[in-house]
């Protein structure tokens, strides 16, 4: 296990209804930068993407976004980050964003944010990484996810070894720390 340099944050494209999202994002953001840790994300420069960029990059972080050429040309890309790697398609970027990441955080977000999420899991489950998966619950957000899980260990349908593929945390210095307390490996 090596030590934690890049981080991959999944998040919303939308900030959602509550500006208390947006302020965990910028304070995740600003932490990571603090901690001397870079950011991998998806590149986008609206919601919780820009948000989250946006603070490591103005606490003097470095943020490398991997967007797929069809959301470039829809503008959705972040103009001021460190590096801005544009790939073919979805499945390119996810690939990507794994491959320069030595740890995975979800900050809250929609159906893509949850199938980023998921699929890091699921392959930390099935030992293709052993990279540390960590929930940002902001307000709740998460608490169902965390029940989902204790159903799914309580009806046989998940092993007790992987009911600890991920933890929460709701402060972000506290997330990081147990992240960097856990290792990884690209």
């Amino acid at each position: 296990m090596g030590e934690i340099q890049d981080v991959c944050v999944f998040c919303g494209s939308s900030k959602g209804d509550d500006p208390i999202h947006a302020e965990a994002a910028q304070a995740l953001g600003q932490a990571m930068a603090r901690q001397g840790l870079g950011l991998v994300y998806g590149a986008g420069n609206i919601g919780l993407m820009g948000v989250v960029a946006d603070a490591v990059l103005g606490a003097g972080g470095r943020a490398v976004g991997v967007i797929p050429k069809k959301l470039v040309d829809r503008e959705l890309a972040h103009e001021g980050l460190t590096e801005l790697l544009v790939v073919d398609t979805m499945h390119k970027r996810k690939a990507k964003m794994h491959e320069l990441s030595d740890a995975f955080i979800s900050l809250p977000g929609g159906i893509g944010t949850m199938e980023e999420f998921f699929e890091a899991v699921t392959w930390r489950q099935l030992d293709y990484h052993a990279k540390p998966i960590a929930l940002l619950n902001v307000n709740g957000f998460y608490d169902g996810i965390e029940q989902f899980f204790e159903t799914m260990l309580s009806t046989g349908f998940l092993r007790p070894k992987h009911a600890e593929l991920f933890f929460s945390e709701t402060d972000p210095d506290r997330l990081l720390n147990r992240l960097r307390g856990s290792g990884a490996e690209k």
